[in-house]
């Protein structure tokens, strides 16, 4: 009788820690095939590093420094980007790696990659002051890409890989910060900001097309940030004797930029059959944060944990860091802590996960 109910309990053990490993499996099974990643800074992981000519770069510290091994991997941040936490999240990949990363394995070919670069924008311009990969040649290094993958897998199942795949695409910032507010290239052909956000968003409709003609079928295009909150605008519009404060202008050109960008999206995927384009909002939870820094954990949302904020300070090895980077909402003068990140990541996920059903 003993041996019997021994025996009755090791297979219910047996059973109970199958089936628990069975549930563990599926929910860390990825929910999409890859991810690919296009844009400027924000989503950058590490393509700067490999362009001899780029102005603007993280492989230093303290960029990297809470992320394992403190590594400065080329991310514009402390600790991870938003892109690799929505990878993260979608049980992907913890890193998505640079597509110009030497050596890169055929694992990380197939779950997808970061054509993203440090300065770049959708107007060809912005390039010319900081050496990164233009937008508008993204697609082309996409085109590489799938010729690799091609190689791995076979053509049909590299198509239904980049079909299936989660596009997240962030860029915008450096085109009116670089072109329009604080070197006004293109005020005089665009004497108005409303004139110049429809010229961006006739590259961006561009762009978008570019990639759907590629294959991507499911896409998260990101708006502008409160562009007019960023340390360095603050500290490039400060007048003596004045707090720092967010520039009302340029937020309010952040919002009316979105609402056109809001409603271009369900037309560009109207004219497309089989895609999903969502628009991503940056603006709202990140202004969120300024107005109610408590709430986040946040003790200051107007300078950077890295250096002080100025043009001549941007964040090196020899700056001022601040002891708590979790309590600041910006590590450097113009890009988003790790909590910052994790926090955007978290707000927008539910909307991401649309894309999971199309």
């Amino acid at each position: 009788m003993a041996t019997s109910k021994t025996i009755a309990v090791i297979l219910f053990l047996t059973t109970l820690v199958a089936s628990s490993n069975a549930a563990k499996k599926a929910t860390t099974r990825p929910l999409a095939p890859a991810i690919l990643i296009f844009g400027d800074s924000s989503v950058d992981t590490g393509n700067n590093n490999y362009l001899p000519d780029a102005n603007f770069k993280s492989n230093h510290i303290p960029y990297g420094v809470d992320l394992p091994g403190k590594a400065a991997s080329g991310r514009f941040s402390n600790g991870k980007l938003y892109c690799d936490i929505i990878a993260s999240k979608l049980h992907i990949k913890e890193l998505v790696p640079p597509f110009l990363q030497p050596n890169l394995s055929d694992t990380e070919i197939v779950t997808g990659v970061n054509f993203a670069s440090a300065g770049s924008g959708y107007d060809d311009q912005t390039v010319l002051l900081t050496k990164a990969i233009p937008i508008a040649y993204q697609p082309t290094m996409l085109k590489s890409y799938i010729t690799r993958l091609k190689g791995i897998v076979g053509k049909k199942k590299a198509m239904e890989i980049i079909n299936g795949a989660i596009v997240i695409v962030s860029a915008g910032t450096n085109d009116f910060i670089l072109n329009y507010y604080d070197f006004p290239s293109r005020t005089q052909e665009y004497p108005k900001v409303s004139d110049y956000q429809n010229f961006v968003l006739k590259r961006l409709e561009k762009f978008v097309k570019e990639l759907y003609n590629l294959g991507c079928r499911k896409m998260s295009v990101g708006g502008l940030s409160p562009m007019g909150c960023l340390p360095i605008q603050i500290t490039s519009k400060l007048s003596r004797g004045i707090s720092r404060r967010c520039i009302k202008s340029e937020n309010k050109d952040a919002v009316l930029y979105n609402r056109k960008l809001q409603k271009l999206l369900p037309a560009i995927e109207a004219s497309l059959p089989g895609s999903k384009i969502l628009y991503a909002n940056v603006y709202d939870p990140m202004m969120d944060m300024i107005k109610h820094p408590a709430k986040y954990g946040f003790k200051e949302t107007k300078i950077g944990c890295c250096g002080t904020g100025g043009l001549s300070d941007m964040c090196n090895s020899g700056s001022k860091l601040c002891s708590n980077h979790s309590e600041y909402m910006f590590f450097d003068s113009i890009h988003p802590s790790l909590a910052t990140y994790t926090y955007l990541a978290g707000s927008s996920y539910a909307t991401l996960s649309k894309l999971l059903d199309a």
